[in-house]
């Protein structure tokens, strides 16, 4: 099963200058809950966002860099279709961005994990647009803004119709 997952701001913002435009402790337990013990799938830019390899999870990197040198456990690939083809098959694979894998990779997804935040900002990353004739919620979790969370955001799952 291929699911993206994502957090992005009511106008399908990611983040800009290769970095989140928010910070949501919750979301990044969320997203660590789902993605341990997962292959995940991001392209070069998201991979160097990151100040090291992500705990329990295997990288499985995209660029059309050349000898493009990653640590052990990485894997360097340069294609979408090469990526998941190097994951193992009958398991979740997430795709965890950035703007242009998400685009690339939508129409081929089974899920999507989408934590809406509820803002407009500016950016230069985007999440593509969800066709509703497609996709569908299942589940929807409201979270409001408290201390630690500077704004409101929802949880959601949407698979194919």
């Amino acid at each position: 099963m291929l699911t993206l997952i994502a957090a992005a701001s009511e106008n399908n913002a990611l983040g800009k200058d290769n970095d989140l435009v928010w910070h949501l402790p919750d979301d990044f337990k969320r997203f660590k809950a789902l993605t341990s013990g997962h292959f995940i799938i991001m392209g070069r830019k998201t991979f160097e966002s990151f100040p090291k390899p992500l705990p329990n999870r295997t990288h499985v990197i995209i660029t059309r860099q050349k000898d493009y040198d990653v640590p052990e456990g990485c894997i360097v690939v340069n294609s979408l279709k090469k990526a998941i083809e190097v994951c193992p098959e009958n398991e979740e694979i997430f795709i965890i961005g950035g703007g242009q894998i998400y685009k690339q990779s939508i129409e081929i997804a089974d899920k999507i994990e989408l934590t809406r935040v509820h803002t407009t900002v500016e950016a230069d990353a985007f999440f593509p647009e969800i066709d509703e004739d497609v996709w569908e919620v299942i589940q929807s979790e409201y979270h409001p803004k408290d201390e630690k969370h500077k704004y409101d955001f929802t949880y959601l799952t949407f698979v194919k119709r």
